[in-house]
C-alpha cells in the first residue's frame, strides 16, 4: 500500500503585540487549501513571542480544519446526489 503525504506549512509573521499565521496544505496533486489565525498580545501580559506564534498558529490550523471539512461535506454530497453508474451487463 502506498503512503499519501500531505504537507501543512506554517508562515507566522508580528507586528508589535500583533502576531498572524497561514496553515497551507497541499496535497500530492498540488490541491492547496489555507487557513489563517491571528493573537494579540494584552499590553499587560510579559513579551511572550512564543505564545503568540502558538496561539496565531493553532487558531490558523484550527481554521484550515474547519475548511477542510467544509470541502469534505461538499464532495460527499455532490457524490451523494450523482446518478448511480450504469451496468454493462
Amino acid at each position: 500500500m502506498e503512503a499519501k503525504q500531505w504537507t501543512v506549512q506554517v508562515y507566522i509573521s508580528e507586528e508589535g503585540d500583533n502576531t498572524c499565521a497561514r496553515a497551507v496544505l497541499t496535497t500530492r496533486d498540488g490541491t492547496g487549501l489555507t487557513g489563517t489565525g491571528r493573537a494579540h498580545r494584552n499590553p499587560a501580559d510579559p513579551s511572550v513571542p512564543e505564545i503568540g506564534d502558538e496561539l496565531a498558529a493553532s487558531r490558523a490550523l484550527a481554521d484550515l480544519a474547519g475548511k477542510l471539512a467544509v470541502v469534505t461535506q461538499r464532495d460527499i454530497a455532490e457524490i451523494a446526489s450523482s446518478p448511480a453508474p450504469g451496468r454493462s451487463w
